[in-house]
């Protein structure tokens, strides 16, 4: 079995990879390093079964070569963070529409499963804290706030995976990812996690956006891979929608006193106005739960690792692999 992972260089990307790996799966991983990291896969380059092409999947005749000698595709390249949005747009809609497009027109071509990776995004912004379930209605600002070119760029990629599906019988299934975590993950592009863990090991202030009052859900990603690998393996998965990620809601100053505690720091905790934060305005999602329901009843995944377990991992994993103090500055 061979796979091509889009992204492969990138924070779950690079996970997902090594997961098939130790299944005996060969991966092909296309990356343009553009936020995914060479260190990221290091430590697989030296494997015969691993092979790190580096370019974009805005190359078509990249991606044809590389769908062609694959038997799945796992696609998560895509534009990410808060940050890279709302600085570099068109980027963002690029990337993640082009991206998709020439990825799914050379997988119907060649008749080749794919799982589209999309994100809770597409949501929008839910006022009331409910579990959201894949067919809840999405609530959208305007389109002169640049946060929600990112969510229409990745609707577009499920309107487009779906239309594939229903009328030309591409094989393919959809995840909606919320806030996965673990160790890899940058803070450069605006992941709290990663980067509440920076500023506390570092005795740096922690910076929450807005008031802190707004909720998320963490997954780590073992579990979030877990979930990949099991609905791609799955052949009556195919042409659905599935949510993945974890229950457990916590908000974003809650977090922070949770990252102090967990790292023993004693960092203080500063509040900061969207509009310092990235220079204009921008809007956030107050919350964002998933249902995993649907997940849940047909491949039987839940999250096994609680926040405390993420933040153990992230933390010991920032302590020995430490990352320069620009990268939460920029």
């Amino acid at each position: 079995m061979k796979a091509l992972v889009t992204g492969g260089a990138g924070f779950i990307g690079s996970h997902l990879s090594e997961l098939l790996l130790d299944e005996g799966v060969e991966v092909f991983a296309l990356d343009d390093l553009s936020t995914g990291s060479i260190q990221n896969v290091q430590h697989l380059r030296d494997r015969r079964d691993f092979h790190l092409v580096v370019d974009s999947v805005l190359s078509p005749a990249v991606v044809n070569e590389l769908v062609y000698k694959c038997d799945v595709v796992y696609h998560l390249a895509a534009a990410v963070g808060v940050r890279l949005i709302v600085e570099q747009p068109v980027q963002t809609i690029v990337t993640n529409v082009q991206g998709t497009e020439v990825v799914l027109e050379h997988c119907n071509r060649f008749g080749k499963r794919v799982l589209i990776a999309s994100t809770s995004e597409v949501y929008g912004d839910h006022r009331e804290e409910r579990a959201l379930e894949e067919s809840a209605r999405r609530i959208y600002g305007p389109t002169t706030v640049r946060r929600w070119a990112y969510a229409d760029s990745k609707a577009m990629d499920e309107f487009l995976a779906l239309a594939y599906h229903q009328e030309r019988g591409l094989d393919c299934v959809i995840v909606r990812l919320f806030n996965t975590v673990g160790p890899r993950q940058s803070g450069q592009y605006g992941m709290v996690v990663p980067r509440f863990v920076q500023s506390a090991l570092a005795g740096r202030p922690l910076e929450v956006h807005g008031d802190g009052g707004q909720t998320r859900c963490f997954c780590h990603v073992s579990d979030t891979i877990r979930a990949l690998e099991g609905v791609m393996n799955n052949p009556a998965t195919s042409g659905e929608i599935y949510n993945v990620g974890s229950t457990e809601s916590i908000s974003i100053l809650d977090l922070a006193d949770r990252v102090l505690t967990c790292s023993g720091s004693r960092s203080e905790v500063v509040f900061v106005p969207y509009d310092e934060v990235y220079g204009q305005g921008i809007e956030d999602m107050l919350h964002r739960r998933p249902s995993i329901d649907k997940i849940a009843a047909a491949i039987g995944w839940r999250p096994s690792l609680d926040l405390d377990r993420i933040l153990a991992d992230v933390i010991e994993h920032t302590r020995r692999a430490p990352i320069q103090l620009e990268e939460i500055e920029t």
